[in-house]
Order: C-alpha cells, then structure tokens, then sequence
C-alpha cells in the first residue's frame, strides 16, 4: 500500500477503512489482493499499544503489538490500490454507493463502502492511583493474554460484575492458586463468597486507592483502610467506550453490554445501515487480536462481495 501525504486528492473509493490496527488491516489486504481502490484511514494508537507483548498469534507469540502492525503494513505495499493515510476519521455520512468520510482537516472522501474498525478506548478508574501506569504492564484484562507469564505468582481479580466475576477467577484458578478476590466495595453473593472461602481464595473487600508500582511493575495494592496486600498482577476489566462516534452519526443500532456499547452487526459484519460494516472490538464482547484478524479477514471478504457487478 502506499503512503500519501497529509494534503491529497482521491477518486471515489470502493472501501474506506476507519482504523488500521489487527481487524482494519485483516480488511484491507484482502480487498487490496481483490485489486479494489481502499483508504486506511489511521491515528496510530491501537488498544493494544499499552502491552508490551502479544500472545496466542500463530507465528508472531510473544511480539510486540505494534511491530507485527509495522510488518502487516510493510507487506501490503505490492497491494498498491490500498492507500494508507495517517489520519482522524471525523464524520461519515451518505448512503451505500455513495458515502462521505471527512477527515480532521477538513478533507472528504467519496467511497462506496465503510468499514468502521476504530476500536475500543479502555475507560481507567481515576479513583484507583497507579492503575492506569499499570494497564497493559501488570494490570490485565486477559487470561489468555497474559496469565502464562505471571502463572503460580500472586494474583488478584478486581470484581466488576456479579456473572463475569466470578468466570474469570474460574479461569484464573487454573493459572495460579494463589489468588485474591478484590470486592472493592461490592457486596459479593453469598454462594461465590462460600466458593472462594472452599478454594482458598483469599477475599478483600475494601475499595483499591493505590497500586504500588515502578514503571508499571505492580507490587502492592492498598486499601481504602490503608492495609495493604503484596500483588504480582491484577485481573481487571474496566469498562469501554467506542473510540469514535460514527454509530451516532449513522443512527446504527447498538446493544448494552456490562463492559460498554457495541455495534449490532449482521453475519456478513454489515451494520443496520447498509454498505457500512464494523469489525474488531466495537462488535463484541469477545476481543482479542486473533478475533479482530478473523472478522477483518471475512468483512473484507464479503464486503468485496458487495461491490462485484458483473
């Protein structure tokens, strides 16, 4: 693909891809192998940018996020009708056929097609001093992510949600028995307290004030009654917002989930508005790099089936 410059002209675009991380990318190389005109509209901050390793991708285990990104985009440059272009995607409007993807300068692309891939923005607890240093490093949010490197050490699991809680600490228990529940303030059902005290799970319920951490290496929790518990990593799953507002601005329908919105989209990844597809973690709970691929991969797929007029 090639790299335009901030100031540019484009023909009407088959496809425009609004966000060019794992799901945006896994789009774009299969509608620019299908030979198709697409801009990859982009601002270079992945969800993911914070962890410094990824995990569970074939081929690229225990690499950076943001290098497997950088060789995803040097091996699309034979793929040259895909244009990449290092910019905020600010308004999208129009119908199938004939849409208009405005970008922060004020610039406007005509395309037939959008593929919203922008992503998910993880919302920190302000109340919780050193979690945001943390988020990525020894605050974490995936087991499968990143529960082999801390497995056997002292773990925690910040409650959030009385049926997903306690799947997690569930899940947790295969990684490491040395755990601790962090109530937080919340008053846990008396049946997955009973559990814990059965496993030997440790249960904290005063609210987290601080992480103790150097450059994001956790070592303590304190407690709002100032006490203290030696932590090596906690569990946690804040809630999220869409990163951009396009479900707003196209009225597309979208469901509540315990983390945040997402984005209904239909088996072919196309929203209620047709010619506009959302792929990645705007669409679902279930979030992982390897997910974003896989729905990137077939939207581009069956979005490139849209446009064929033979």
């Amino acid at each position: 693909g090639a790299e335009l410059p901030h100031q540019y002209s484009l023909s009407m675009q088959d496809v425009v891809v609004i966000g060019g991380s794992f799901a945006g990318l896994s789009a774009a190389i299969q509608l620019g192998r299908a030979r198709r005109n697409v801009t990859v509209l982009d601002t270079s901050a992945p969800r993911n940018r914070f962890a410094p390793h990824a995990h569970s991708i074939i081929g690229h285990d225990d690499k950076p996020p943001q290098e497997i990104l950088r060789e995803a985009r040097e091996q699309m440059k034979p793929y040259t009708t895909v244009k990449f272009v290092q910019a905020r995607a600010t308004e999208v409007s129009g119908q199938k056929d004939n849409f208009v993807v405005t970008i922060e300068d004020g610039t406007q692309i005509t395309t037939r097609r959008v593929i919203l891939a922008h992503g998910v923005t993880d919302i920190m607890p302000e109340r919780i001093e050193g979690f945001a240093e943390c988020w990525g490093r020894t605050v974490l949010h995936c087991p499968y992510c990143h529960g082999f490197e801390v497995a056997d050490k002292a773990l925690g699991i910040l409650y959030f949600h009385p049926m997903l809680s306690p799947f997690v600490t569930a899940m947790l228990w295969d990684f490491s028995k040395n755990l601790t529940l962090f109530a937080d303030g919340h008053t846990l059902a008396p049946e997955f307290r009973e559990k814990l005290d059965r496993r030997g799970v440790r249960v904290v319920d005063p609210e987290i004030k601080k992480l103790l951490n150097k450059d994001g290496q956790m070592s303590q929790v304190v407690l709002a009654d100032g006490s203290q518990v030696e932590l090596t990593a906690l569990f946690s799953h804040p809630r999220q917002r869409l990163s951009a507002d396009f479900h707003h601005q196209l009225k597309l329908n979208t469901t509540e989930t315990p983390l945040g919105t997402v984005i209904q989209v239909g088996d072919n990844h196309e929203t209620s508005v047709p010619g506009v597809y959302a792929i990645g973690d705007i669409t679902a709970m279930k979030q992982s790099a390897v997910l974003a691929m896989a729905a990137g991969n077939m939207a581009g797929v069956l979005c490139h089936h849209s446009l064929l007029d033979f």
